[in-house]
């Protein structure tokens, strides 16, 4: 059997409704996949099992129904639990050069030249663009998630590389 991690994939908002369905927060990049009908998860910390009967969107909210969430009372009972689903552990993204946050965090990241030049830290989802924390010699850097200044991704190696850019990992002088 292979090896799985735990990931958070949502977390549960308020009810929607009487018929027991929640607005969640997601927190994966594939809400089709981790939401999609027959689906269990599982609340963070515990056994309690969610089954996904339907996932839709509705005025900018995925409103999911639950199986074990029979109406509107049991559904505001569970606000706020964390929903997490276990996964292959070196499992992909199905689109080439996407990557999963837990895949990139802990990657040593390395300059054009080849020097280690800091680790990433964590990944930041702004609307215009991912953002990799670099946590570097001079202090935390934040580098734009884009090809051309992160140009190479080695899982398998344990890096990434990013390009020689004045001032992003390190302090220019004026």
């Amino acid at each position: 059997m292979p090896e799985t991690i735990e990931v958070i994939v949502g977390v549960i908002g308020r009810a929607h409704g009487t018929r027991g369905e929640v607005a969640i927060e997601l927190r994966t990049d594939e809400p089709h996949r981790r939401f999609a009908s027959g689906q269990q998860l599982r609340a963070e910390g515990s056994t309690r099992i969610f089954t996904v009967v339907s996932c839709r969107d509705h005025a900018g909210l995925r409103l999911v129904k639950f199986q074990e969430l029979p109406d509107r009372t049991t559904a505001e009972t569970v606000r706020g639990v964390r929903l997490v689903a276990d996964v292959v552990a070196n499992e992909r993204p199905v689109d080439t050069g996407e990557f999963y946050d837990r895949q990139l965090i802990g990657l040593m990241v390395r300059t054009a030249a080849g020097s280690d030049a800091g680790r990433v830290v964590s990944v930041l989802h702004l609307p215009q663009q991912d953002l990799l924390e670099v946590d570097t010699p001079q202090g935390h850097r934040l580098v734009p998630f884009v090809e051309p200044l992160v140009p190479r991704v080695e899982l398998d190696q344990g890096w990434l590389q990013v390009a020689d850019v004045a001032g992003l990992l390190n302090e220019t002088e004026e």
